[in-house]
């Protein structure tokens, strides 16, 4: 089986990160129009449309990059050797830029001006913390199921995680840089303040971080790098083009 070109990989990052914004802001804005005054209304509407569409994203360009989205996710599936740092570190650029071509057409598709920030204040420690915790949650259930032989669950169980995260968290579980970044160009109520998003990226960093020693200690004990990057994710290059670099 030919390894599947990183050009490819890398538009697919652009295209599936630019969907999960649009999906994740263009949900919230409906929300706000559909259901105003209304904010847990609103949080069940964007966490079931986030939920749904992240399913499905996943499900459309998994097979091409992995379907990551998510730099931490890149990342981190690069420690264990699922990906060569040189596509993590390529990845990186398509998704920031895809999310933030999502945040812009969703704006665009609710007549909303193409480019605005985001006055929405999140910066706190209880935010911090819950980022934390909302990362390091996405990754164990990314790694279990790899780990367990049920890698073909992960959409489900990635969207169902995080609509679940949207209300356990109390900043709604953004657990990924890229959208982070994306969601400060929404002025709405998915939306998040320029000032606020460097704490939000810090505590992703350190989710990640706590993340591997977690999988290294719980649930790779045993398992060597090279094994790890064939159950991670279903990626489509055979384990022997996908070696740690």
């Amino acid at each position: 089986m030919r390894e599947v070109a990183l050009w490819r990989r890398v538009t697919a990052e652009f295209i599936g990160s630019a969907f999960l914004a649009a999906v994740v802001i263009g949900s919230g804005i409906a929300a706000q129009t559909l259901s105003p005054g209304t904010t847990g209304l609103q949080l069940l509407e964007n966490a079931a449309a986030t939920a749904a569409g992240l399913f499905a994203i996943i499900l459309m360009f998994g097979a091409v990059s992995g379907g990551h989205f998510n730099p931490v996710v890149s990342f981190v599936d690069a420690v264990f050797g699922g990906i060569r740092w040189r596509h993590a570190v390529a990845y990186l650029p398509a998704q920031v830029a895809g999310c933030m071509v999502g945040a812009v057409l969703a704006n665009l598709m609710f007549s909303r001006a193409a480019f605005e920030l985001s006055t929405k204040n999140r910066a706190s420690a209880p935010h911090f913390l819950s980022e934390i915790i909302a990362t390091l949650g996405l990754l164990l259930v990314i790694f279990a199921l790899a780990r367990s032989g049920r890698s073909a669950s992960a959409p489900a169980a990635v969207g169902a995680y995080i609509g679940a995260a949207y209300f356990f968290t109390s900043s709604t579980s953004f657990a990924n840089p890229a959208i982070t970044v994306g969601r400060m160009f929404s002025n709405t109520f998915a939306g998040i303040a320029p000032s606020s998003a460097p704490s939000f990226i810090a505590a992703q960093v350190v989710g990640g971080v706590v993340a591997v020693v977690v999988i290294k200690g719980v649930l790779y004990p045993d398992v060597t790098a090279a094994e790890a990057a064939d159950v991670i994710f279903p990626h489509p290059a055979p384990k022997t083009s996908e070696g740690s670099s």
